[in-house]
């Protein structure tokens, strides 16, 4: 049994599967509250959803692509079967997550798109580090950035770390900040990351369920 906010499809607005028709599955709850989060209204709304059902909603629309989201998808424990029967099902999973709670029982088929928390998000002292020895070429990384502060922090996480050695990296402006300031700034430092605007928010703005 798991705790539904939503489940709807969509076009996948981030990541490398930008652009491709997806099912999200959004589960109820979070336990971090970052300064530019836009989907508060999923910390507590929801309703409580079997497996099965979960399964049948999502096959109804007949898709290539899910993905797991929140809030914090994995603050649910069942999140973890949840993830594996959806692989089972055959579909291309990811599971897009804070980088706040450990990944390392997520189902190896999923794509694991890991939030590494910037100083701007009011979050940082969240990030758990030892995820990152646990990533491998099928997951990504995600930082979004606030101001040039963060961009010089999260450049200096990517070098310090070698992220793009691990998996692609993606650095996404926060909504409000100019994209091309953050894309000057990439060329500019010759970053191996990769741009991404959210898709969906130039598509349909603020609409849930999009």
């Amino acid at each position: 049994m798991l705790r539904i906010n939503e489940i709807f499809y969509s076009l996948q607005g981030e990541t490398s599967r930008a652009g491709l028709p997806t099912v999200f599955v959004r589960l109820t709850g979070c336990p971090l509250r970052c300064g530019y989060c836009d989907t508060s209204y999923a910390f507590n709304e929801g309703m409580a959803m079997e497996t099965s059902a979960i399964l049948e909603q999502v096959a109804a629309f007949a898709p290539r692509y899910v993905t797991v989201t929140g809030g914090e998808p994995l603050a649910q424990k069942e999140c973890l079967p949840l993830l594996s029967a959806l692989c089972d099902a055959g579909y291309s999973v990811s599971l897009e997550t804070s980088g706040a709670l450990d990944i390392s029982k997520v189902d190896p088929r999923v794509s694991r798109i890991v939030d590494i928390k910037t100083p701007g998000s009011g979050e940082e002292a969240k990030n758990r580090w030892a995820n990152l020895a646990l990533l491998t070429p099928h997951d990504e990384l995600k930082f979004v950035i606030c101001d040039e502060a963060d961009y010089q922090w999260a450049r200096q996480q990517l070098l310090e770390h070698q992220l793009g050695a691990i998996c692609p990296v993606l650095f996404s402006p926060v909504a409000g900040v100019d994209p091309g300031q953050l894309a000057d700034w990439i060329l500019r430092d010759r970053l191996d990351v990769r741009f991404q605007i959210q898709l969906h928010k130039l598509l349909w703005r603020e609409d849930r369920g999009r």
